[in-house]
């Protein structure tokens, strides 16, 4: 357990997009997230009580954009605005996370090259493995992103 600054402050979403509860753990190269399942999440299902199973690779992408909120606060910056660029063999072991199930997500570093990384991710109940998926994202510099939105369209 690490002293750091509450997820919400690390996440470059506002509410409702925020899904991720809390940071548990967070180091060098990995970090640990946890949600408890329930109406609060913009995905949840009131009718069958349940949120998608598909909303884990979101859950998985908001573990790492903690992780790169945190590094960045470290150093003194803001959250860093982020874009997942895919995923890759997504498995699922349910259709669902239920109603009131606490999910730890787990990320790790697989590489970063400028900008560019790979997380190696997986989302847990109660130590049983629900979801797992490799995550690519590309995080650019401040004036990478800034150089980015200000080209002229072709």
């Amino acid at each position: 357990m690490v002293d750091h600054p509450h997820l919400h402050q690390l996440l470059p979403h506002e509410p409702p997009m925020v899904l991720v509860d809390e940071l548990v753990d967070v180091g060098e190269s990995h970090v640990h997230c946890r949600v408890v399942v329930g109406e609060q999440s913009l995905f949840f299902d009131t009718e069958i009580r349940v949120i998608p199973g598909y909303v884990g690779v979101e859950l998985m992408a908001q573990t790492v954009a903690g992780w790169s909120g945190y590094h960045a606060a470290k150093r003194g910056e803001a959250s860093p605005v982020g874009f997942l660029l895919g995923c890759r063999r997504y498995q699922a072991e349910c259709s669902a996370f239920e109603e009131h199930q606490v999910l730890d997500i787990y990320a790790e570093q697989v590489m970063e090259n400028n900008g560019m990384a790979v997380f190696a991710c997986r989302i847990e109940h109660q130590g049983n493995l629900l979801a797992s998926s490799q995550l690519n994202l590309f995080i650019p510099s401040k004036k990478k992103l800034e150089q980015t939105i200000k080209k002229d369209p072709i």
